[in-house]
């Protein structure tokens, strides 16, 4: 990066930070900021992605003591003039400039020691990859042998482990299991993909399903048994008089993780059979006879010119 680019920049203004913040706070706003920004969650916005570029190499810089020490008397220098602020045309400029007067280098080349500069060696290359499993293990957690690219003509294998209440999409970062470089190696992101369950499905740590009850249960009331992920049953309460689409809730019978435990989540379904014939034909005309009173579009068209 070259020096004006550097000195212009007030790093501690982009991380959101004093000059006076210690360590753990700069590391705790960064962290705070790189949950808001990250790629994965602005999906694609360029000027996040921007802003996010530029927390990340505040960070860089201001995580290490020494880059921090560095740019902080580097750029306290620029501002009070003691070295030109004037870019190429002022004095022959300071593209030129020997800092190590500055920084005591003996000919260290402090942009390069903040910035990398393309100098000295570098990390593997990050590597991605994909793995999909069952519902089932997305919400207990399971254990994954992946197979990578072979590296160096050898077989790159990788076990790890899959956590509980991990989302459809996750990507778990697996340190110093990417490329090999010079540095040591680069990281691994699996992303992971989870099929989806025939009964179950899941919004934050809450699971959901949909229970088909019939008519008479939902008209007079019953006591089902509704299966769990954990594998039992447990006996759910259907009031005389539920309507189709109402949704009951089991405590603590949904995602369990070190965040807390959700509930399950039951949405009724009343449910008609395709075909009515004999004495089941009967008694609904009977019912119907008996409930003439009952319209349940009685306020529908007044609804409508509202």
């Amino acid at each position: 990066m070259a020096a004006k680019d550097l000195y212009e920049k007030d790093l501690y203004s982009i991380l959101g930070v004093k000059k006076s913040d210690d360590a753990a706070a700069v590391k705790k706003q960064y962290r705070k900021l790189a949950r808001e920004l990250h790629p994965d969650k602005t999906k694609g916005d360029k000027k996040l992605e921007e802003k996010f570029k530029l927390v990340s190499e505040a960070y860089e810089v201001l995580s290490d003591d020494k880059k921090r020490a560095e740019y902080d008397e580097m750029r306290d220098a620029f501002k009070s003039g003691r070295i030109p602020q004037g870019g190429a045309n002022m004095g022959g400029g300071f593209q030129n400039a020997d800092f190590s007067d500055l920084f005591g280098g003996g000919g260290q080349d402090i942009f390069g020691t903040i910035f990398g500069g393309g100098r000295g060696p570098r990390r593997g290359q990050d590597l991605a990859a994909q793995t999909t499993i069952s519902f089932r293990d997305s919400i207990f957690g399971t254990e994954l042998d992946l197979k990578l690219a072979p590296q160096g003509g050898k077989a790159n294998a990788v076990t790890t482990r899959i956590p509980a209440g991990i989302n459809d999409g996750a990507k778990i970062k697996l340190r110093g299991r990417g490329g090999q470089g010079p540095a040591g190696p680069g990281d691994l992101f699996v992303t992971v993909n989870v099929v989806r369950h025939p009964v179950f499905s899941r919004s934050e740590l809450n699971l959901l399903m949909t229970l088909p009850v019939t008519f008479t249960e939902a008209a007079l009331g019953a006591d089902i048994k509704v299966p769990t992920i954990d594998g039992d049953e447990v006996t759910v309460r259907i009031a005389p008089g539920t309507p189709s689409g109402r949704t009951l809730r089991v405590k603590s019978r949904g995602v369990k993780t070190a965040r807390g435990t959700g509930d399950l989540l039951i949405t009724v379904e009343v449910q008609v059979p395709q075909r009515v014939d004999g004495k089941a034909k009967e008694a609904l005309e009977a019912f119907a006879k008996a409930t003439a009173e009952f319209d349940p579009r009685a306020d529908l068209a007044q609804k409508a010119r509202a």
